[in-house]
């Protein structure tokens, strides 16, 4: 006789909508971002870039040919680029006491270095004898509307980073874990609660594990170690809903486990991959989890083989949203691609470690 029972049915979207946990309302709102995140490389390479397009245009006003605004562009930078940098710098170390100021003061904190960073350059360019009476107020001004310009670019990658209203974090935290998987899941548990009670125990166990982790207010960013802890307890749920059709081979490098990456960012990859590959067929797929330290960069892959012709296609929102939010921790330190060949599908993740 089985144990399995047939569930009602439900509407996903009418559950998600009404229930509600006891306790939200003294839910947290996400850690704020940290503005001043000027020692990535991506945002020290837009910074400079920027600021020496600014000085390029202002060499145009100058008399003569383009030798003559070469010679000034390339004055000017002797002082400019020293000075950008100094301003990235000072922000980088300052960043944890800067976050700690309110909204103005974080952008008047800004700008003022901004101006300090414009002296600075100044000098250098007057000691060097390229300017001479030297425009100390003119220097000061253009280091403070360039540097504004510069923290407006950084408050608004902060703002990116973070769900901008409640709606927007309601529905990343609904989009983490699918609701049939859930019910799936209880189905499984159910099965399991007599003929092998600690199994089920086990099941429900990495449950609640894997929704405890969706609905707590995350860091910024976690380990991979954490990372790779979760996905093998969601693969362990799935192992006992699809047996021997679910197979799957982890290849972990211990030197990886300290990457940082944003949270729940493995999970979806390879719900993606049991989704595509072993759901639609009868005879089940090999996943492949592996993970190698090479050099500064950690290199993740998720492989998974896929039936031909089977299975409905997918619409690739899941791996545009973990490249999207790889790319706003990491910015150019990071990359992400995905291959299809010969029925094996594979995301390939650098990632600086």
């Amino acid at each position: 006789m089985s144990l399995k029972r047939d569930l009602p049915s439900f509407d996903e979207s009418t559950v998600l909508g009404t229930y509600s946990m006891p306790g939200d309302e003294h839910v947290r709102h996400p850690a704020s971002v940290n503005v001043f995140d000027a020692c990535n490389v991506g945002v020290v390479l837009r910074a400079v870039l920027f600021v020496e397009a600014a000085v390029a245009v202002g060499a145009m006003f100058g008399p003569g040919l383009f030798v003559d605004w070469l010679l000034r562009f390339s004055s000017l930078t002797g002082g400019v680029l020293p000075a950008t940098l100094s301003w990235l710098i000072a922000t980088c170390l300052l960043k944890s006491r800067l976050t700690r100021l309110s909204a103005a003061g974080q952008w008047a904190a800004g700008i003022a270095l901004g101006a300090l960073a414009g002296i600075y350059g100044c000098g250098l360019l007057f000691i060097m004898g390229l300017v001479d009476p030297a425009p100390w107020w003119g220097s000061a001004s253009a280091g403070a509307l360039l540097s504004s310009v510069l923290v407006a670019g950084l408050v608004w990658r902060a703002k990116a980073r973070t769900p901008a209203t409640t709606t927007a974090r309601l529905a990343e935290l609904q989009s983490r874990i699918r609701p049939h998987f859930l019910f799936n899941t209880l189905n499984s548990a159910i099965a399991l609660v007599r003929a092998e009670p600690a199994k089920a125990e086990a099941v429900l166990e990495d449950l609640s594990e894997l929704f405890r982790h969706a609905l707590a207010d995350q860091e910024e960013s976690v380990t991979l170690g954490e990372e790779i802890a979760l996905a093998q307890r969601y693969m362990a749920i799935e192992q006992i809903r699809f047996g021997e059709r679910l197979q799957v081979q982890w290849t972990l490098d211990p030197l990886a486990d300290q990457a940082r990456l944003p949270p729940l960012l493995l999970q979806p990859l390879v719900e993606n991959a049991v989704r595509h590959g072993v759901e639609p067929s009868a005879q089940g797929a090999q996943i492949r989890i592996s993970t190698a330290c090479r050099g500064g960069v950690v290199v993740l892959k998720v492989t998974n083989s896929t039936p031909s012709g089977v299975g409905e296609r997918g619409h690739g929102l899941a791996l545009a949203n973990v490249r999207e939010r790889l790319s706003l921790l990491h910015d150019v330190q990071a990359r992400f691609t995905t291959a299809f060949k010969d029925g094996i599908f594979q995301v390939r993740m650098e990632i600086p470690l």
